[in-house]
């Protein structure tokens, strides 16, 4: 074939289509083009005899008329859905260890159990010892949201131990105690497991072992020809196609190629309900030992979590807000109004979007938004009116600790003021409520104090938030 020439198509807009849709057209397009000319062959050298030769043998893609056969791009060329992977990913989450343990894990450890910064190596060491049993848990305080026709894709890095104890599991993965996908090494055995909630108890009853893997085993008979050694650092990478019955693959990054050693398939040919509750969930790491010590590591490196086809805004505002007015505002911050994540409900992707402040009598103020402050005087009795899965207080009396991620100021006499966490186009998911292990949600707090003592200050405050499982 003679080669493409690939000139760049101009960048334009119409009024059918945004910049950004005719833009990403042009680079699909490209795309196409570098693939075409990356297999092209000069003329000179092309030998049409033997192509059509070959194609007459039924080596080439034509039918017995000469027909061309239509030809699809499949494996993990494409994402969960089929759609071959040219788009930009949407990162929901990223995590690194580079100069300190990532806060964006909560830890739970127990009996022997130990969790350990590794400077040098940027990673974690979870590890159990032989002076009994143990065990540690490191699971991210956040969940990451599911958007129902865009594959989720979970990339985890890690080196396990390679014992072969039957006391001794070790499990990576995209999971909690009710629901998710893991990989497990038990015994010796390596085993893809979906765990579910759906009957109301949770259940490991759907796994397979490496010997029972439907894709490549990675015991070097594979079509990739590797052989899995846990004892290097390895690459988890799965994909969710949920919609509560779609496919999840799962399988290993070796030498730059996604292996695809298991496909969990239940539409048309398993069970009669979802396959687990939610593919809302946390990333998590996890070694125990049960019955008999046994001395171990689990190293914890990197991981990601992606949204393939971009994250579109899908949220109303809810608004928690105080109606009575707050007096006597010295310069201690003291709470306006505060959300958390209400019991049983700490799944739920919650965002503060805007604070709002408006002073009732003429002073200069700083407004903050504080997550996880302590409380004296909480009550939280209520949900928000629209919005059952987030509790709102404004009975507190004073505040204290906590991290400020914003601070806004209004001056003197002032109309009211706002100031808002999310970006222009997208949400700011590094201000999601999170909750940590034992289901202990995190709180963000509007608090508000005078910039000077002169005089005491009042002002009513609200805080709106996005909540994307409604």
């Amino acid at each position: 074939m003679s080669k493409i020439t690939n000139v760049r198509l101009p960048n334009a807009a119409t009024q059918q289509y945004s910049p950004e849709q005719f833009n990403q057209l042009v680079r699909s397009l490209e795309q196409v083009i570098l693939q075409l000319n990356n297999t092209y062959s000069p003329i000179v050298t092309e030998d049409k005899d033997a192509a059509l030769t070959w194609y007459e043998s039924g080596g080439g893609l034509m039918d017995d008329t000469g027909m061309t056969i239509p030809v699809s791009i499949g494996g993990t060329n494409t994402d969960a859905f089929g759609r071959l992977r040219v788009s930009e990913p949407y990162t929901l989450f990223d995590s690194q260890n580079r100069y300190a343990a990532d806060n964006q894990f909560d830890t739970s450890l127990s009996g022997t159990g130990s969790s350990t910064y590794n400077a040098n190596q940027a990673s974690m060491s979870l590890a159990v010892t032989g002076g009994g049993v143990g065990s540690v848990v490191r699971q991210t305080y956040r969940v990451f949201p599911y958007q129902p026709g865009k594959g989720l894709l979970v990339l985890a890095t890690f080196v396990m131990d390679n014992g072969t104890s039957a006391n001794l599991n070790q499990s990576v993965g995209y999971f909690n105690t009710q629901n998710g996908v893991f990989f497990r090494r038990t015994g010796g055995v390596n085993a893809f497991v979906m765990r579910s909630n759906t009957s109301g108890t949770p259940s490991d009853a759907r796994f397979a072992n490496q010997a029972d893997w439907n894709g490549d085993k990675l015991d070097g008979t594979g079509a990739s020809g590797y052989t899995l050694d846990l004892e290097h650092p390895q690459i988890l990478w799965m994909d969710f196609e949920w919609l509560g019955v779609g496919s999840v693959r799962c399988g290993f990054i070796i030498d730059g190629q996604y292996v695809v050693c298991h496909t969990f398939d239940t539409a048309n040919v398993y069970g009669t309900t979802v396959y687990m509750t939610t593919a809302i969930l946390p990333v998590r790491y996890e070694i125990t030992t049960t019955t008999a010590a046994v001395a171990a590591t689990l190293t914890q490196i990197c991981c990601s979590v992606v949204s393939e086809g971009g994250f579109e805004q899908t949220s109303i505002d809810h608004v928690a807000r105080r109606t009575t007015i707050l007096n006597t505002i010295g310069t201690t911050f003291l709470p306006l109004v505060s959300i958390r994540l209400a019991p049983g409900r700490t799944g739920a992707v919650v965002l503060p979007n805007r604070i709002q402040a408006l002073p009732t009598t003429s002073q200069n103020y700083e407004v903050v938004l504080v997550k996880n402050p302590t409380l004296t005087g909480a009550t939280w009795a209520s949900t928000v009116p629209s919005d059952s899965n987030v509790e709102f207080d404004v009975a507190a009396t004073a505040m204290t600790g906590g991290t400020i991620v914003q601070s806004n100021y209004l001056a003197s006499n002032t109309a009211g003021g706002t100031g808002g966490t999310s970006f222009d186009n997208a949400y700011n998911f590094d201000l999601q409520l999170g909750a940590t292990i034992a289901g202990v949600s995190d709180v963000y707090t509007v608090g508000i104090r005078t910039v000077s003592g002169a005089t005491t200050g009042d002002a009513l405050g609200s805080l709106s938030f996005y909540d994307l499982t409604q």
